[in-house]
């Protein structure tokens, strides 16, 4: 059902071209929003395109410079940027701290922790000037744990929890609400990837035993992340700051 307190806000999404960023273009664009859709200059933006008014935007989340000029792109769109999702992030191998490499951490830290910093500076910026705005940042329920032997994830989503709680405090005075949301297993190509890297030979014999740690017992879908992003984002969730909010089909109640 679509959200008339949405229509004609300007987004940016970052990590627009697949997966729960691509639900999330869909959904906004559904809802009347005008979207930036952020990606790497080699994706693929024909699907984020054709959701309804999208503006495609090809830069590095890791680079303060592409932030800026995406700020500028969004600006553009409307009269100042409403909603910021700081979706972009990998997976990372599968290792433990002892085995992970130390370029394969700093590459997953640089995307998923300093490209979240970077949408928070830049655009959290922009939005405290403007005394208004909401930040949802993808996390996971690996940022609750440890295991998985998934290191640099479980440290790197850690992070992002830390940072949109610090985030939501000193910028709440600034009219900003900042979130998180928390999906368990999803059924996007970061799982199937995944997948493939535990069992190369029969990627889809691994998907029982990962899905097996949600009490619903399946994978997540890409839409309903984007469900509840839209909720987060409208005025019906305008007294939300700071929380961590899991969709997880019930993970983290065990």
């Amino acid at each position: 059902m679509a959200d008339s307190s949405l229509r004609g806000r300007v987004a940016i999404v970052t990590g627009a071209a697949r997966g729960i960023g691509l639900a999330a273009v869909r959904r906004l664009c559904a809802d009347g929003v005008r979207v930036l859709a952020f990606d790497r200059a080699d994706a693929d933006f024909t699907d984020a395109a054709e959701a309804g008014d999208v503006t495609p935007f090809a830069g590095d989340v890791v680079q303060s410079g592409d932030w800026l000029r995406a700020v500028d792109t969004a600006c553009g769109l409307g009269e100042g940027i409403d909603i910021l999702f700081n979706n972009a992030g990998i997976s990372g191998p599968v290792a433990s701290a002892v085995d992970y490499s130390e370029d394969d951490f700093d590459h997953i830290m640089a995307v998923n922790v300093k490209g979240v910093f970077l949408g928070l500076k830049h655009v959290g910026g922009h939005m405290q000037s403007r005394g208004r705005g909401v930040i949802v940042n993808t996390s996971s329920v690996s940022g609750f744990g440890g295991g998985g032997n998934i290191f640099g994830y479980n440290t790197s989503k850690a992070a992002v929890n830390g940072m949109t709680k610090s985030a939501a405090v000193t910028m709440a005075p600034h009219g900003v609400r900042v979130l998180a949301i928390c999906p368990s297993p999803t059924g996007t190509e970061m799982m199937f990837q995944l997948e493939r890297k535990l069992s190369p030979e029969n990627p889809e014999a691994v998907r029982p035993q990962l899905a097996h740690g949600t009490p619903l017992g399946r994978y997540g879908t890409p839409e309903e992340m984007a469900d509840v992003l839209a909720f987060l984002v409208s005025d019906s969730a305008r007294f939300m700051t700071g929380a961590l909010v899991p969709v997880d089909g019930g993970s983290l109640a065990k």
